[in-house]
Parts: C-alpha cells; sequence; structure tokens
C-alpha cells in the first residue's frame, strides 16, 4: 500500500513538470516567434475601413514598416468593417490622433496587413480606440486613387469634347468652327503668298535689295547720331556729357522752383493773384462792372450807346464829318476867300 503512493505521488510530480515544462516552453516558442509580446504587453485598438479586402485574424500590423501586432478579428460595423488588432504596448506613445491606419500587402500574393503610420504629435489612443484611417502615401492603394480620379476626369473630358461642349468640343463637333478654321488658313496661305510674290511693303522688304539699303542706311544714320550724342557733340550731346550744361539746367529748375514758391506764398503781383482773395474779389467786381457797362451800350444808354444803336445820329455825324471835309477842301483851294485879313494903322 504505500508503495503504490509512491508511485502515485511520482508519476504525478513526473505530469505536473511535463505540463510546466511545456507551458514555459509554449511562452518561449511565443515570445521569440511573436513580434507583439506576452497578452499582458499588448494593448487593443480598432480601425474602419469600407473595405478591408484580404485583412483577417492572423494578419500582421505594421508600424513604419516594422511588425508589431497583428489582428485579432474583423467586425461588420453597419456598412463599414471594424478591424480589432493588438500592439506592442511599447509603441503606445507613437500611435496618436494625428497617426493613420492604412491596408498594406505583406507581398505580391495579396496577403493583407494594417500599417500604421507613427507621430510625434497628438495624443496617445487609449485602449479600444479607433486609429484614424486613409491611404499611405506613397502606397499602392493612393496610386490607384489617383489614376482612379485621372481616369474618371479623362473621361469626364472625352465626354465634354463628343457632346461638343467647350472649344475643342466644338472644334470637333461644330462645321462653322471648322470652316471658319479652314478660312483663317487661306487667308494666311494668300498672304504668304503675297509676301512670297514681293506685293506690299512686307514682300517688297524681302524681296526688294532697295529698301533693305535703304533701311539699313537709316540704322547708320541713328548710330552715327547715337555716337555723337555720346560724344557730347550738339545740344543733347552736351546735356548728357558736359557737366556745366547739366549745371545750368539744374539751376534753371531751381530758379523755376523758387518762383514757383513764391507764387505759392503769395510773393509778388502773380503770387497775389493766385493766392489773395482780395485781388481775385477786384478783377471780379471789375469784370462784373465791365458786363454792366457792355450791357449798357448794347441797350443804347448814354451817349456811346446812342452812338452804336441810334442810326439817325450816326447818319448826321457822318453827314457832319462830310461837310467838314468839303469846307477843308474849299479852303484849301481857295484859303483867300475865307482868310480875310485886314491891318488899320490909326
Amino acid at each position: 500500500m504505500p508503495r503504490t503512493r509512491s508511485l502515485a505521488w511520482a508519476e504525478l510530480k513526473i505530469g505536473l513538470l511535463t505540463i510546466f515544462a511545456l507551458a514555459v516552453t509554449a511562452m518561449l516558442i511565443f515570445a521569440v516567434g511573436g513580434d507583439g509580446g506576452f497578452f499582458w504587453q499588448r494593448y487593443p485598438l480598432k480601425a474602419r475601413f469600407d473595405n478591408v479586402a484580404s485583412l483577417k485574424a492572423g494578419s500582421p500590423v505594421r508600424l513604419a514598416g516594422v511588425e508589431v501586432g497583428s489582428i485579432d478579428s474583423v467586425h461588420f460595423q453597419g456598412v463599414g468593417v471594424d478591424i480589432w488588432f493588438s500592439i506592442d504596448e511599447r509603441h503606445r506613445p507613437l500611435v496618436t490622433t494625428d497617426s493613420v491606419a492604412s491596408i498594406g500587402s505583406v507581398s505580391l500574393l495579396g496577403e493583407g496587413a494594417i500599417d500604421l503610420q507613427p507621430a510625434s504629435t497628438g495624443t496617445p489612443i487609449p485602449d479600444w480606440g479607433y486609429v484614424p484611417t486613409g491611404p499611405a502615401e506613397g502606397s499602392i492603394a493612393q496610386l490607384t486613387e489617383q489614376a482612379a480620379r485621372s481616369l474618371d476626369e479623362a473621361t469626364r473630358l472625352f465626354r465634354d469634347i463628343r457632346s461638343g461642349r467647350g472649344t475643342i468640343g466644338r472644334f470637333f463637333t461644330d462645321d462653322t468652327v471648322y470652316q471658319e478654321v479652314a478660312r483663317f488658313v487661306g487667308a494666311a496661305q494668300r498672304v504668304t503668298d503675297a509676301v512670297a510674290s514681293g506685293k506690299g511693303t512686307l514682300g517688297r522688304l524681302t524681296i526688294d535689295p532697295s529698301l533693305y539699303n535703304e533701311l539699313q542706311a537709316s540704322m547708320q544714320n541713328l548710330n552715327a547720331i547715337t555716337g555723337s550724342i555720346r560724344r557730347g557733340e550738339g545740344s543733347l550731346g552736351r546735356l548728357m556729357t558736359d557737366p556745366a550744361f547739366g549745371q545750368s539746367v539744374t539751376a534753371t529748375t531751381e530758379n523755376l522752383s523758387g518762383i514757383t514758391g513764391k507764387i505759392n506764398r503769395g510773393e509778388g503781383t502773380l503770387g497775389k493773384l493766385v493766392t489773395d482773395d482780395a485781388v481775385y474779389a477786384r478783377l471780379n467786381d471789375l469784370t462784373g462792372r465791365l458786363d454792366t457797362l457792355v450791357a449798357r451800350l448794347d441797350e443804347g444808354q448814354g451817349t456811346a450807346g446812342q452812338l452804336l444803336r441810334d442810326k439817325q445820329l450816326y447818319e448826321n455825324m457822318n453827314s457832319a464829318a462830310a461837310e467838314l471835309r468839303s469846307l477843308i477842301g474849299d479852303i484849301r483851294k481857295d484859303p483867300k476867300k475865307y482868310l480875310n485879313v485886314k491891318v488899320s494903322i490909326f
């Protein structure tokens, strides 16, 4: 009986040691083979996608390309899909609200993975929190999305062209545009033919050497003029090169500035005329009086007004002038008749 108990206890100890060894071995295998560490060293997160492609439980989770965890499960959430995954606790500071989760691939065979973009800003995401999702920069998904948008834009462009929208669409569908282009091409061809045949100014300039010679002579004259100016010849040349002439012009400008300054300050007759209101009032009053005088003359008031308006007075003065001229003529012909001088001595 005691021997039976001893065997049973020995077998129990062997079984316990075997179980403990298997557990330690499994834990070591799990720790060495998996990058996520033990379960108490991991924390859970979520990400929601419209389409998870080939993601499934056990697919890897990578942070900046380094595998740091795995997908635990996949669940439908309305029209989207929630991915539950867990990563190493050590990487919690790198997964924040500014990080982006995207769907990547492990190999060309299509095996999926979740790629996390690390961020040094933002707030760390708590357990079971959602990581913002989006396409990864430079990923195949982003390139595919951009290519799809480009194809959509090209499709809409070709659709608009076929429907005749825009200038290119009208060119392909509207005959009037084609006719206008054809007329323009024809006109351009006629102009080219005319130039080639020597018609018009441009044609003569193209084929007539005399016009070229005249143009060359004009250019030579222009070069000679500019050369004279550079050498200081003539008034313009002196203005460009002679300091004394420039100083004289500067002095004249300064004198003009001084004169305008005096006028602005009201100095002198012209300055008072420009700035003094009393002078303006006097001139205005004088103008008013002249207007009144002219109006009275026009109405025939006064002697000068009657002289301008009274025809009879004009005729009388004209007749008197004529008689005076006749009397002067008679006196010149026979002065003795009118000039009788008597001298008496007593």
